[in-house]
């Protein structure tokens, strides 16, 4: 068994993928378990997961992808793409809470309400204007797309992380604003092909002494 370390070191961005490799749908339902359980500030939540598995929605959204990633969608076995709420209203919040209640979460009387405007309390305080709240959800939403990218890799899955696109294009594609949801990032999940170069390369980060300080 891999430790975790081993796994990063191995975990790499693929550059070319094998069309012809699809992954099991058993390790899919693992990859989806680790979306669904990802962190998020307050539990809020803010996001929704657009998957491609099809040729034919690859083929859809690839008018707002940049070219030099396009191959990298087209490819792949499945894409993600990662969506932030517009909006984060009572209405939602509220859904959270009755699920947090339904999954047994609040032992004691008053924990529900106490636990409800604490959310409040935080989604508001950084929601002042439209891209507060947008960057807010952003930073919540790539720690989604960190451990899907970790996952991915424990399951010898290849993946690569893509901000390679048109945002305002894939919006339009999927009519997402009329849905109340905003593209933020991409990841292609699949099989590296043997003419993938960066696969073969060795993994190059700063030394330790660079980037840790430890007191």
């Amino acid at each position: 068994m891999k430790s975790v370390a081993e796994i990063s070191e191995r975990r790499y961005t693929c550059k070319v993928y094998d069309p012809n490799k699809k992954i099991p749908q058993e390790a899919m339902d693992q990859l989806y378990d680790i979306l669904r359980n990802a962190p998020s500030s307050v539990n809020s939540q803010p996001w929704h997961f657009l998957v491609l598995e099809s040729d034919e929605a690859k083929e859809l959204v690839l008018p707002a992808i940049f070219e030099f990633n396009q191959p990298r969608v087209k490819d792949a076995s499945h894409v993600v793409i990662f969506l932030a709420r517009n909006e984060m209203p009572l209405s939602y919040l509220k859904e959270i809470v009755d699920q947090e209640d339904k999954d047994q979460r609040f032992p004691e009387a008053g924990m529900k309400e106490a636990n409800d405007k604490g959310r409040q309390y935080f989604v508001d305080l950084n929601n002042k204007t439209p891209e507060q709240l947008h960057k807010w959800q952003d930073r919540q939403i790539y720690i989604a797309l960190g451990n899907l990218l970790f996952a991915a890799a424990a399951l010898d899955i290849d993946s690569t992380p893509i901000e390679g696109f048109d945002p305002q294009k894939l919006d339009e594609i999927f009519e997402l604003k009329e849905k109340g949801f905003r593209s933020v990032v991409v990841a292609s999940l699949g099989y590296r092909s043997h003419d993938d170069f960066n696969a073969t390369l060795p993994k190059s980060r700063l030394p330790f002494k660079e980037i840790f300080t430890t007191l």
